[in-house]
């Protein structure tokens, strides 16, 4: 029975793993619906894995690299994948100037710094009702919610086929993984209504928004995220 108690929250993380690693297959393969499935499978293994950890009181130094490791495929390569596929078109040329090497590699660099940023999170003790930087399943959204969005009703078109803009979006995600804002952590220090505004400000937007554009506005919920919390940064510790 203790070893059950002990490690059924390890056995979750590993289902975000699985789930993880059986999307990415798809999307090399093409087939993004199956990805989008595995992502929100892996985005609700990866809450219970904590709330089962926390209610079995059996959180362990273990548990906390396994679920680093599990996040590092489903939110760390994912999205890194889902770049490159948006980049593969391009080849090896940008604006005329063409590369030694195929663009798309480029998106990659997602991969990368969603490594360093679970790294640094992993390091830090100040994170405990905010988020420092964009989590990893949120810029998971923000990238495949664009790739999505386009494949599913061509939306986008503009955007994905620049790429410039491209680029532009690989380097400000990556760098939103590492910056130093702060971001709105659905934890709740108090209940008090005042102390919650930050939260209550982004489920009401975000909800308004994915009523009003539907898939459409899975990467906008992020991008209103993010400037939620920018306006509450003083709010937020």
């Amino acid at each position: 029975m203790n070893f059950i108690k002990n490690n059924l929250a390890n056995a979750i993380t590993l289902g975000n793993l699985f789930s993880g690693c059986v999307g990415a297959v798809h999307l090399v393969t093409g087939d993004y619906q199956t990805t989008a499935i595995c992502i929100i499978l892996s985005l609700i293994l990866d809450f219970f894995d904590g709330f089962v950890a926390r209610a079995l009181k059996s959180n362990s130094n273990l548990g906390t690299q396994l679920d680093s490791l599990a996040d590092m495929v489903s939110f760390g390569l994912i999205p890194g994948l889902a770049m490159f596929k948006m980049l593969e078109s391009f080849g090896n040329e940008i604006s005329g100037i063409h590369f030694p090497f195929a663009v798309s590699y480029l998106g990659f660099f997602i991969t990368l710094f969603s490594c360093l940023r679970l790294a640094i999170f992993n390091l830090d003790e100040e994170q405990k009702y905010y988020f420092k930087g964009l989590n990893t399943p949120s810029n998971t959204i923000l990238i495949f919610g664009l790739y999505y969005a386009f494949k599913h009703e061509e939306i986008y078109v503009h955007l994905v086929n620049n790429s410039i803009l491209m680029l532009i979006l690989t380097v400000l995600s990556s760098w939103l993984l590492i910056s130093p804002i702060k971001m709105i952590a659905m934890k709740f220090k108090s209940m008090k209504l005042q102390d919650n505004y930050p939260k209550i400000a982004l489920l009401i937007g975000a909800i308004a928004i994915l009523i009003l554009f539907k898939t459409v506005g899975i990467p906008l919920v992020i991008i209103y995220y993010i400037l939620i919390s920018l306006i509450f940064q003083k709010q937020l510790k």
